[in-house]
């Protein structure tokens, strides 16, 4: 317990620490030679699409092991399904900010604030799907509301890779993929720290919130559990 909460203290600090120093290598590597300033917007574009994806693909792991632990081993199922809910609001967030930063960069370079293209349209059905998401979680109540989330999960996962593969799938107005995108893909060496800085901070940032709100999660499932036993003991 008292390691634990030695982490409470450090984990913040480091991430602070982290969100800094990015700032600073973001604001001090040189401009690029194509896009000049504009282009440091991409120091934190890139960084919010990966905790986007790790966010989404924590929501999908802990929502199939919750279908799948939900019968035998309740406890495990609860604590997954406290973790996918956590982890689908952090990426709703990221994914927001995804489509912000994008639109501030496009202004400049496009011309245009939103174009839709294959990427832009599929990632904006991709928010709009994990928001419904949530609100089916906001709205429902019981063991019936986590199954159904669990299998609206899944479904929305399945626009994770359309997005991803858009811009070699179809002519879009968007760049290739940054990482894994094929040669020629990849950021300048002299401007990568800032990109590789910067994806560390957000995950960093996306773990303490999401931690934070799998603890609120945890007590708001507790209280709910001690309101039931409650309940049945005065109906007995």
């Amino acid at each position: 317990m008292h390691r634990f909460r030695l982490l409470l203290w450090i984990w913040p600090l480091f991430t602070l620490a982290l969100l800094a120093y990015g700032l600073h290598v973001a604001l001090t590597v040189p401009p690029d030679a194509d896009q000049g300033d504009v282009g440091r917007i991409l120091y934190y574009h890139v960084p919010t699409w990966v905790a986007t994806l790790f966010c989404f693909l924590t929501n999908l792991i802990c929502s199939i092991v919750y279908l799948v632990t939900r019968g035998s081993f309740p406890k495990i199922s609860l604590r997954v399904d406290a973790l996918a809910v956590a982890s689908a609001e952090m990426g709703v967030v990221f994914c927001f900010l995804g489509m912000a930063t994008g639109s501030l960069w496009g202004r400049p370079v496009w011309g245009i604030w939103w174009t839709w293209d294959a990427r832009l349209t599929a990632t904006l059905v991709l928010w709009l799907i994990y928001v419904s998401y949530l609100v089916l979680r906001n709205f429902a109540v019981g063991n019936g509301m986590r199954t159904l989330a669990a299998v609206v999960a899944i479904f929305a996962y399945c626009d994770v890779p359309i997005v991803y593969m858009a811009t070699r799938w179809w002519r879009t107005q968007h760049p290739a993929p940054v990482f894994f995108g094929g040669p020629g893909s990849s950021v300048a060496p002299n401007l990568l720290p800032a990109v590789q800085w910067n994806i560390f901070a957000w995950l960093a940032w996306g773990m303490l919130v999401v931690g934070i709100r799998y603890a609120a999660e945890r007590r708001r499932q507790t209280a709910e559990q001690n309101f039931a036993a409650q309940a049945l003991e005065a109906i007995a």
